[in-house]
């Protein structure tokens, strides 16, 4: 019985990690409205090259999609470090043996 619930706790466990994964980011910003009977909307494109040239021979449009959110850069600090960055370890000068 024991291993038979661990099991489902694991899976249920893999599948809620999974969705929030699968939400964190869209990699696709650009979005097919496609103009037939279905009315579908397919939001799996790169560019809008690539929208525009799924919609031109089936009838539709390109529309940015909602969900998608650019990556943030990395910011990292290009400025050299300066003495004043680390006042404690100036401040001490050694002295001279006499």
């Amino acid at each position: 019985m024991w291993p038979m619930r661990l099991a489902v706790i694991f899976c249920v466990t893999a599948l809620m990690s999974a969705a929030a994964a699968a939400q964190e980011h869209v990699e696709y910003p650009w979005c097919a409205v496609y103009s037939n009977d279905f009315g579908g909307t397919n939001c799996g494109f790169s560019t809008i090259e690539q929208c525009r040239a799924t919609v031109s021979g089936i009838g539709g449009f390109c529309e940015p999609n909602p969900f998608y959110k650019p990556r943030q850069p990395i910011r990292r600090d290009q400025s050299p470090r300066r003495q004043s960055d680390y006042p404690g370890i100036m401040a001490q000068t050694p002295q001279a043996f006499p």
